[in-house]
């Protein structure tokens, strides 16, 4: 148990670096439009996720909100941006691979505070727990970076006319999944690294069967 405190660190920065991925992954906050038009557009911002496009209109509403138009991105459209889709598929595999990175650190902890002492069963679980949390960083890091690369350069996108979007704005900002998102890398990549670190005691009494 006293050679472990790392990757109990680990378990709990990768619980809290892979609910973070989650909650960006559901912020409608990735890229803030600022348009000069207010006609569809009332608040002149419109937010630009990676699932819809949302902006508060007083011309059209979306059934289920009282003042908010959202346009869910439907199948590849090919005037959506690729960082777009990207960000889908990479966050999916994200919590995939960061689920699986906790049932691993979960695995061996239990392994350890139980007194188990095969080394077969601890310490290849947390390297292995350790690998999916680092790989789950990076799949983060990708679509982070390369929406906030976007931003930075205030890159437009041409939406369908269905959207009610410009094809470009007055100007744009990062959203709030983009900080959210670093610190879920953060946190991700540390766990990865203090379950990585886990070198097994050898002692007399040690079984390694």
């Amino acid at each position: 148990v006293s050679t472990s405190h790392l990757q109990l660190a680990a378990f709990a920065l990768g619980t809290i670096g892979w609910i973070l991925c989650t909650i960006s992954m559901g912020i409608v906050e990735w890229r803030v439009w600022h348009v000069d038009n207010t006609t569809i557009i009332s608040s002149g911002i419109a937010w630009v996720g990676i699932w819809k496009v949302c902006f508060i209109s007083y011309l059209y509403v979306s059934p289920g909100y009282k003042e908010q138009f959202c346009h869910k991105f439907s199948g590849y459209d090919s005037s959506i941006p690729h960082e777009i889709y990207a960000a889908q598929g990479l966050l999916l595999i994200a919590m995939f691979m960061g689920l699986l990175g906790l049932a691993a650190t979960v695995f061996a902890l239990r392994n350890v505070y139980m007194g188990i002492t095969h080394k077969t069963l601890i310490a290849p679980f947390f390297l292995v727990g350790g690998f999916f949390y680092i790989f789950a960083g990076l799949c983060v890091l990708i679509p982070v970076s390369w929406n906030f690369y976007s931003v930075t350069h205030n890159q437009s996108i041409a939406f369908p006319p269905s959207y009610y979007m410009p094809s470009s704005p007055a100007a744009q900002e990062a959203g709030a999944a983009i900080p959210v998102g670093v610190v879920a890398v953060i946190l991700l990549l540390l766990s990865g690294t203090f379950s990585l670190s886990y070198r097994f005691p050898m002692t007399a009494n040690t079984i390694t069967k």
